[in-house]
């Protein structure tokens, strides 16, 4: 080697070191790591400018440090117990309001993702412990419906609501693990999770009232005993939680029952008919989205990004809602995107989005959310316009994320629910409707029309089974190329990675090219 190339290639080690030390000094911190850019300024993820590798690992860490939890002094799991993690002690506060619920409704795209049987058996322990500590009496006004909260917090029992005390339950959060409990039942094909869904359909559908201005379908919070409406006096004022727009999940419901003719099909399509023409004449018109949390006290408190994106979500995924569809779910983005949209970040070219009215502070799980809500209107519409902003959001809410799998809230705590259910589903979500966001060189089921009793991702074959014969699925393989694919139609595209399945039985093998031979590959093409 020259001299004269010796002294260039020290400069440019010299150079590139200083570059990174002047970076580093002026480096910002997110949560846990250094803003990482890209070569204009915006946020890319902190792990790896790749996005699918990126997404893939955080979602992976969140996995982990959930499965691995520790246990309380009761021998029940901290996450069934409490709201925020805390490393050396537990903290004082209970269960969050949807925490479980979320956490089975991601678990259920993790495992299909992942094939991971101990997703699947994660998913049935919560089940099963919230069903055998969680419900009202028969007896009840509200009968054979779960408690959102364990008032005393180790217990063992879900007994009441975080803010108006025993006794009292949230009607969507009822209806939401009623919605989980369908999709466990076909998963596992367990009978008394199907019954479970059916016990608080029937409750749902013997309480509900067509709704106004001022009260939804069902209260937010209501007397299991009595049946009232909880009541706050606050300072003299007497403030009634009687509305909410978290339906999203009493539709899946009802849908679910629906679909597999179980329980009372002609009550539930009523029952259903009533909720979307609420929400149609309301909420769609006024933008009153209401309250969700477990630690708001009533009706008039807040609005959240979470209820009113949970149902463009839904929307999106059902187009006979409305022939307006398309307008109805890009209008409720937009009012999200005017009132939540906050730009302590805009410098990075990223506006992540604020939780709720009263908490205007960026979450991980609400900025996910949006943009994974984002990207499904982009695949419905063919509108590409929204995916720049989409993606820098979730480039964004992978710095909450710490390496060891500790996801806390911006400015606030570890939240097990922000920062587990609601927020590993977006991820995933998002990698359905757009697959360049999932990982290149890993395979991987991504969406299903179905339910996936099971996956193994082998060596040379894909081999999954569903509740249902008839079914559409996608993936993407970046380990291998597919040849043919037994149980279905196939359709490959080489240059993105997609494999689109128009799956005919429960039983779908897909097959590498070394490990077809010409029986397999007739009529499978």
């Amino acid at each position: 080697m020259s001299k004269s190339i010796a002294i260039v290639l020290v400069l440019a080690i010299l150079f590139v070191s200083l570059a990174s030390s002047v970076r580093a000094l002026n480096s910002e911190d997110l949560v846990y790591h250094p803003i990482e850019t890209d070569r204009d300024g915006n946020i890319i993820p902190w792990y790896s400018p790749n996005l699918g590798e990126a997404y893939d690992h955080n979602v992976r860490l969140v996995w982990d440090f959930w499965k691995n939890m520790r246990t309380c002094d009761n021998g029940v799991k901290y996450y069934m117990q409490h709201q925020v993690w805390r490393k050396n002690f537990d903290d004082p506060r209970g269960l969050g309001g949807d925490q479980l619920n979320e956490a089975l409704s991601s678990w259920n795209l993790l495992h299909q993702y992942l094939g991971d049987e101990a997703v699947k058996a994660d998913m049935t322990y919560i089940a099963d412990y919230y069903i055998e500590h969680a419900f009202t009496k028969p007896t009840d006004a509200w009968p054979d419906v779960p408690y959102p909260y364990n008032t005393d917090v180790h217990s063992g029992i879900y007994d009441g609501d975080m803010r108006a005390g025993k006794g009292i339950l949230q009607p969507d959060k009822a209806a939401s693990f009623g919605a989980e409990m369908i999709t466990l039942y076909e998963i596992t094909g367990m009978r008394k999770y199907l019954t479970v869904a059916m016990k608080i359909a029937n409750t749902l559908t013997s309480k509900i009232k067509p709704g106004d201005a001022d009260n939804s379908p069902w209260p937010f919070r209501v007397n299991a005993e009595t049946g009232e409406v909880h009541q706050l006096n606050r300072n003299g004022t007497i403030h009634t939680a009687s509305y909410t727009t978290a339906w999203t999940a009493a539709l899946r419901l009802y849908d679910g029952l629906i679909r597999l003719h179980k329980g009372t099909v002609g009550n539930y399509r009523k029952a259903r008919r009533m909720v979307i023409d609420w929400l149609k004449a309301y909420p769609i018109k006024t933008n009153y989205w209401g309250p969700f949390f477990e630690d708001v006290p009533t009706n008039r408190d807040t609005d959240t990004e979470i209820n009113a994106d949970t149902l463009a979500w839904y929307i999106l995924e059902h187009p006979d809602w409305d022939p307006d569809w398309k307008q109805q779910a890009k209008a409720i983005l937009n009012w999200s995107l005017n009132t939540f949209a906050n730009f302590d970040w805009v410098e990075y070219g990223v506006v992540p989005i604020n939780e709720q009215t009263v908490f205007m502070l960026p979450g991980n799980s609400h900025t996910a959310r949006y943009a994974s809500v984002e990207l499904l209107i982009a695949e419905k519409t063919g509108d590409d316009s929204l995916k720049r902003d989409a993606i820098r959001r979730l480039n964004w809410a992978t710095y909450t994320v710490n390496d060891d799998g500790r996801n806390r809230y911006p400015e606030d705590d570890i939240w097990l629910s922000d920062g587990y259910g609601d927020y590993v589903r977006h991820y995933l979500r998002a990698m359905a409707s757009s697959p360049e966001l999932a990982p290149d060189n890993q395979n991987h089921l991504l969406r299903t029309s179905s339910v996936i009793k099971s996956i193994d991702y082998g060596p040379d074959t894909i081999t999954y089974t569903k509740c249902s014969g008839c079914s559409m699925e996608r993936l993407k393989l970046g380990e291998w190329e597919p040849v043919a694919v037994i149980g279905g139609e196939m359709e490959w595209d080489a240059k993105t990675k997609v494999l689109e399945i128009r799956a005919t039985s429960a039983t779908v093998t897909i097959l590498r090219e070394d490990d077809a031979s010409t029986s397999e590959l007739s009529g499978s093409h």
